[in-house]
Formats: structure tokens, C-alpha cells, sequence
């Protein structure tokens, strides 16, 4: 898929810029638990707005006219990430216990009877044509589950991570709380990875539930392709925060007076994939590097 070979291509950039400096490492976690807070629960049905979500966590407010559960959901998100990112440092294995202590601090005084363990009751999923599982088969297929998705030797992590997700919703071994805990062990696996969390807009609800859908029905291509999207947003935010980097990119504009193609034509190739390029507010930039290899490439042929 294009899409990942541009992440991989963007990885590499920012790697050669590390370490990036503390205040700018400390600036994107700050943000990125907010966002990833706020848009994890809000697609849950959490109604605290980003803004609330911030004051909730970074000044322990507590908001008016709001319940308990939503203050404690995130809190309880953000104590998840904090699990994650600790546990993606160490060379720990992960497995069914990884997952269940995630959920566990998901619905910590939230669920105490079913936080971190896992459903003894048949579930519907609200909206979807899917029916878990039942119960008496949960325990063998975390096991299969744990041995094909928690291994490091399967398909890219990009995708490994993404199918890990959809494969614990379609078990949906919880009572409550699949959801989240899908996305936080989805991108343990991309922080293990050196890559970066995949964040799901609760704007895009609708196309993540739709793309779920379409797993469920066993075609999968759309939903990694959108958690490759979403990761792809976050690391645009990596680009933006390290000073000079979006800076040394050309603008198409720019990259045409340098080579022998159009504007038109190389837009064409940034969309394709076929020149590693991003696009960042609108506006799709490539490296100077980049442009002379594919130059050079088309040169020799």
C-alpha cells in the first residue's frame, strides 16, 4: 500500500532528526494524550468536549453537569496510556495478561466485576450486523489471538497492528470497553515498533465503523488503510513540531523549477505514491533528496 510505504518513508526523516529535543517531545505526548483521549472516548460516547478532557486531566477539574463515569473514563484512558508507552519501552512479550491489564485500568471504578476480565454473557455490538462470539469460546480464541497478533514475525507492523484491532472487536471479549482497549493495544504494538499511536477521530466515526463493518465481512484492506491514515496524521504533527523540518521540504511549486516535470505531473506521482511526498494543511511536499532519486531514476531508463 502506498500509504505505508509514505509512513515508512516518514519515519525514516524523523529518525534522522532524533533525539528530537525534550521540550519538543514533551509539547506532542501532551497533545497527542489529549487527542487521543478525547477522540477514543468520544466515539464511545463520551460528550466531554477536547476542552473539558483537558481541563479534566492537566488541571483536575471536575466539569459541570457531567457524570462521574465520563470524568473517570478519562482518567482512566490516560493512566492506559501511560501503561502502554511504559510497557512499548521494556523488551516485555505481550500477551492475554497485556491485554486484560489494559482493560483493567480502562474500567477501573468504572465496572469493578468485569474490569480486566472477560465476559461470562452473550453481547451485541449496538449498530453492527456482527455477533460476537460466544462466551465458552473466548478463552481459546485469546489464546489463538494473543499467538498471531501479539508475535512481532507477522505482515508489517503497520498492518499487524491494525488487524490486531479489528480482531479483538470481532472477539469482543469484554462486556464493555472493547473498544478502547483494542486502540490502546493497537498502538502498543506501534509504539513497540518505533512508530506512532494511531489516533481515530470521532469526526470519522462513521468511516471507522463502516470500515469495521467490512472486516467483520472479511475484507480488511479498507480498515488498515484507514488506521494507516490516522497514524499518517500523527505524524504530520511530529513533522510540524521539529523545528526547520517542514521547512526543508519543497512545495510542488518548487520542485518543478528544479526538475524537468510540471506542478500537474508531480502531483500526480505524490498521489500515486510513486515520489515520497506529504501533505501537510492541504499542501503536498516532497524532499529535495526524494525528487533528485526519482530524477536520476527516470534518467537512467
Amino acid at each position: 500500500m502506498n500509504i505505508i510505504a509514505r509512513i515508512d518513508e516518514g519515519k525514516r526523516i524523523i529518525d534522522r532528526q532524533r533525539p528530537l529535543p525534550a521540550a519538543v517531545l514533551n509539547r506532542l505526548r501532551e497533545n497527542i494524550v489529549i487527542d487521543w483521549t478525547y477522540n477514543s472516548n468520544a466515539i464511545e460516547g463520551n460528550t466531554l468536549s477536547i476542552k473539558e478532557t483537558r481541563l479534566v486531566l492537566q488541571e483536575g477539574l471536575t466539569i459541570g453537569r457531567k457524570s462521574l463515569i465520563e470524568h473517570l473514563e478519562a482518567i482512566n484512558h490516560r493512566d492506559a496510556i501511560d501503561f502502554v508507552e511504559d510497557l512499548a519501552e521494556t523488551d516485555e512479550p505481550l500477551g492475554e495478561r497485556t491485554i486484560r491489564e489494559i482493560h483493567a485500568i480502562v474500567l477501573k471504578e468504572i465496572d469493578p466485576k468485569y474490569a480486566g476480565r472477560y465476559r461470562d454473557i452473550q453481547v451485541r455490538i449496538a449498530g453492527s450486523t456482527h455477533t460476537p462470539p460466544d462466551p465458552l469460546h473466548i478463552s481459546r480464541l485469546m489464546e489463538k489471538f494473543a499467538g498471531q497478533y501479539l508475535s512481532k514475525a507477522h505482515d508489517h507492523p503497520i498492518a499487524r497492528a491494525a488487524l490486531a484491532h479489528f480482531s479483538l472487536v470481532d472477539i469482543h471479549p469484554f462486556v464493555d470497553g472493547n473498544g478502547r482497549t483494542a486502540r490502546l493495544l493497537m498502538n502498543l504494538i506501534l509504539l513497540q515498533e518505533g512508530y506512532f499511536p494511531a489516533v481515530i477521530l470521532k469526526n470519522d466515526r462513521r468511516k471507522y465503523y463502516d470500515a469495521l463493518e467490512k472486516a467483520h465481512r472479511g475484507k480488511v484492506d479498507d480498515f488498515i488503510i484507514l488506521i494507516a491514515r490516522a497514524m499518517e496524521r500523527t505524524m504530520y504533527l511530529y513533522f510540524e513540531a521539529i523545528p526547520g523540518l517542514v521547512s526543508s521540504f519543497l512545495t510542488l511549486a518548487e520542485a518543478a523549477e528544479e526538475s524537468p516535470y510540471s506542478k500537474e505531473y508531480l502531483n500526480v506521482l505524490a498521489r500515486r505514491g510513486t515520489i515520497a511526498a506529504f501533505k501537510l494543511k492541504r499542501n503536498w511536499l516532497v524532499s529535495r533528496e526524494a525528487l533528485q532519486q526519482y530524477v536520476s531514476r527516470m534518467q537512467k531508463q
